[in-house]
C-alpha cells in the first residue's frame, strides 16, 4: 500500500502543470538544505573545540549535558515556526479507495523526512563518538546519542499534534512564550537553571539503557497520539470549532457608528481573525507587549536621573507594533478583492478609513494593556502615552504612505513565518519612521532641556498630527484614488 501511495505522489508531481518550476525550486531547496546540514555536521565535528576553546569550559561533556535541554527548547521553538504540517496533502488522497489508517501512516511517515529531523543526529553524532566514546565507552555513546535523537524525534510527533491543534491560537502563542521563558528567561532573570535540573537525566543515559528505552516508548507513544488525532480529524470540517467559528464572525458593535467605514473595519477585523498571517500578527502584537520586560528590568539601561533614551523606542514599539506589521501590507490584504472596492461608490475611501479605525483601536488597546508597566515608574507610562500619541498622529500616516509604494498581491491563506508575499523594499524602509521619527522630535528637547520636555514635545507633535487627521487621510485617499488602476493591475499579477 505504501508503494501505491508513493506512486500516486510521484504521478501527482510529474503531471503538475508547474512540474518544471517545481523541479527547479526543489533542486534549489535541496541544495540549500544539504549546504545548511553540512554546516551543522561541521559544527558537530568542532563542537568540543567550540566549547573548550571558544567558551573556555574545561569539561566539554559536562557543559553540553548541562545545556542540552536548551537545545531541545530551541528545537521546540524552531519546529513551531518552521515545521510543515502534512495536512494539505491529505486532501489529495481522501477521495481514493484507500483505508484511512494507511493514509495517516503514510503522511506521518513522510513528515519524518524533513531536514529538521537530521539536525540532532548530525550535530551530536560526531561529539558522541569523538568525545563520549573514548571517555565513557562505546555503549555509553550509543545510549546517550540514542536518547538525544529520540528526544528530538519525540518533539517532531508532538509538534505535528500541537501545531494542528493550537497553531495561531492564543494557547499556542502562550505555550511558545512559556517555553521561551523556560529556555532563556529563567537564566536571564536568574530564577533557576533548568539545565542543572535536567543534567542528571542525560548523565543517566551514560550508564544505563533505560533512558533510551523509555524515550523509545515515549517516541512511539507520541507517534500514535499524533496518528489518532489526525485519524479522528481527517476531514477538514472536523477541525473547525463551531463556537470559535461563530465568535470570529461577530462584529465589534462600537465600529457600527462610523457608517460604511465602520462596516468595512468590522470586515477587516474578521479578515484578521480568519486568516493565519493576519492572526499571527495580532498574536505577536500581544506577545510583544512583554518586550519591555527585557529593557525596563535590565540594569544596563538603569539611570540615576530620568530614564534611558532607549525606552522611547521600546514605547513606540509596544504601542505601534501591530500598526507597523499589519500596515506595511496596507492594501495587499485586500489584493484579491481590490477591484470590488474600486467599483463601489466611496468604497476605497471607506476601506482606508476603516483600516485607520482598526490601527488606532488596536494601538489604543496595546497602550491600555501596557499600563501595568507603571510598576517600573511613572515615567514609563509617560513614555508610552507620548509614543502612542506620536504613533497615531504621525507614524501611522508615514507607514501607510510608504505601504502604497508599489503594493504587491498576497495569498491570505498562507502563514506568516518565512512568507514574504506582499513584501517589497518599502516594507523594509518602514523601520526608519518607526525608529527615527520619534527620536527626531524627542532628542533635541531631551538634550537641550530635559527628557520630560522631550516627551511633551513628542506627544504634542502627535496631537498636532491627530488634529490634522482629516487632512492627512484625504491625502492618502487621493493618492490611492490616483493610483487605483496601477495598484489593481499589480494585484492581478500571479503570486
Amino acid at each position: 500500500m505504501i508503494v501505491v501511495l508513493l506512486k500516486l505522489q510521484l504521478l501527482k508531481t510529474i503531471r503538475s502543470t508547474a512540474f518544471a518550476k517545481s523541479v527547479l525550486v526543489a533542486v534549489f531547496l535541496a541544495f540549500l538544505a544539504v549546504l545548511l546540514l553540512g554546516y551543522v555536521f561541521i559544527a558537530g565535528i568542532l563542537l568540543k573545540e567550540i566549547i573548550v576553546k571558544g567558551l573556555e569550559k574545561e569539561d566539554a561533556y559536562a557543559f553540553l549535558s548541562a545545556n542540552l535541554i536548551f537545545f531541545f527548547l530551541t528545537e521546540f521553538m524552531y519546529r513551531y515556526f518552521i515545521q510543515k504540517l502534512p495536512v494539505l496533502d491529505l486532501q489529495s488522497f481522501l477521495h481514493l479507495p484507500i483505508k484511512k489508517k494507511w493514509l495517516m501512516h503514510f503522511l506521518l511517515g513522510k513528515s519524518i523526512g524533513s531536514p529538521l529531523t537530521l539536525i540532532a543526529p548530525l550535530l551530536f553524532s560526531p561529539f558522541a563518538f569523538m568525545e563520549i566514546a573514548p571517555r565513557f565507552g562505546t555503549d555509553a555513546a550509543i545510549y546517550w546519542l540514542g536518547s538525544v535523537i529520540l528526544t528530538s524525534w519525540s518533539l517532531h510527533w508532538l509538534m505535528l499534534w500541537f501545531k494542528q491543534k493550537f497553531e495561531d491560537s492564543l494557547a499556542g502563542i502562550g505555550t511558545v512564550f512559556v517555553v521561551f521563558l523556560l529556555g532563556a528567561g529563567s537564566n536571564y532573570f536568574g530564577w533557576f537553571n533548568l539545565g542543572d535540573w535536567m543534567k542528571p537525566l542525560f548523565d543517566w543515559s551514560l550508564t544505563s539503557p533505560l533512558p533510551v528505552l523509555t524515550l523509545l516508548v515515549v517516541c512511539i507513544g507520541l507517534y500514535f497520539f499524533a496518528y489518532r488525532y489526525y485519524f479522528d480529524n481527517a476531514y477538514l470540517e472536523d477541525l473547525v470549532d463551531e463556537e470559535v467559528d461563530a465568535r470570529i464572525n461577530q462584529d465589534i458593535p462600537f465600529l457600527d457608528r462610523f457608517g460604511l467605514a465602520g462596516e468595512l473595519a468590522n470586515l477587516e477585523w474578521k479578515l484578521i481573525l480568519r486568516h493565519k498571517k493576519s492572526r499571527t500578527y495580532l498574536m505577536l502584537a500581544g506577545f510583544l507587549l512583554l518586550y519591555g520586560l527585557f529593557f525596563y528590568t535590565n540594569p544596563l539601561y538603569a539611570s540615576e536621573e530620568g530614564f534611558s533614551h532607549m525606552f522611547v523606542f521600546v514605547g513606540s514599539f509596544i504601542t505601534g507594533i501591530f500598526m507597523l506589521q499589519y500596515g506595511q501590507l496596507f492594501l495587499s490584504w485586500n489584493s484579491s478583492n481590490f477591484d470590488f472596492y474600486i467599483n463601489q461608490k466611496g468604497g476605497l475611501e471607506a476601506l482606508i478609513r476603516g483600516k485607520y479605525l482598526l490601527f488606532i483601536g488596536i494601538s489604543l488597546l496595546c497602550l491600555l494593556f501596557s499600563i501595568p508597566y507603571v510598576y517600573f515608574g511613572v515615567e514609563i507610562l509617560m513614555i508610552h502615552v507620548a509614543a502612542f500619541l506620536f504613533n497615531i498622529g504621525v507614524v501611522i500616516h508615514m507607514v501607510i504612505y510608504l505601504a502604497l509604494w508599489k503594493p504587491k498581491p498576497m495569498d491570505l491563506n498562507k502563514g506568516a513565518m518565512f512568507n514574504y508575499e506582499g513584501v517589497g523594499i518599502a516594507q523594509f524602509l518602514m523601520i526608519i519612521p518607526m525608529m527615527g521619527a520619534p527620536y527626531a522630535i524627542y532628542l533635541p528637547f531631551a538634550l537641550l532641556v530635559n527628557q520630560y520636555v522631550g516627551l511633551v514635545a513628542l506627544g504634542a507633535v502627535g496631537v498636532i498630527g491627530i488634529i490634522a487627521y482629516p487632512f492627512m487621510v484625504q491625502l492618502i485617499i487621493k493618492r490611492v484614488m490616483d493610483k487605483r488602476y496601477e495598484i489593481s493591475a499589480s494585484f492581478r499579477q500571479e503570486l
